[in-house]
């Protein structure tokens, strides 16, 4: 079989398989902004504070009164 120009010894389109990746970077890239900015990293914070907190004091109520 004679060697083609832009293909692999499998027969993959060389220039094809760039323009893919090429694309799925770009919308990778653009999926990532996109939640970046309605995030509000201050409100995350303290919501996992909060969620924190109530965790932990679920958790000593329930060894408290395990112990009784």
């Amino acid at each position: 079989m004679a060697k083609q120009p832009n293909k692999t010894q499998a027969g993959t389109n060389v220039q094809h398989v760039k323009q893919q990746n090429a694309q799925a970077g770009q919308a990778q890239q653009q999926f990532g902004t996109e939640f970046a900015s309605e995030t509000n990293a201050q409100e995350v914070k303290q919501q996992n504070q909060q969620s924190a907190a109530k965790k932990a004091q679920a958790s000593g109520g329930q060894n408290q009164g395990q112990q009784r």
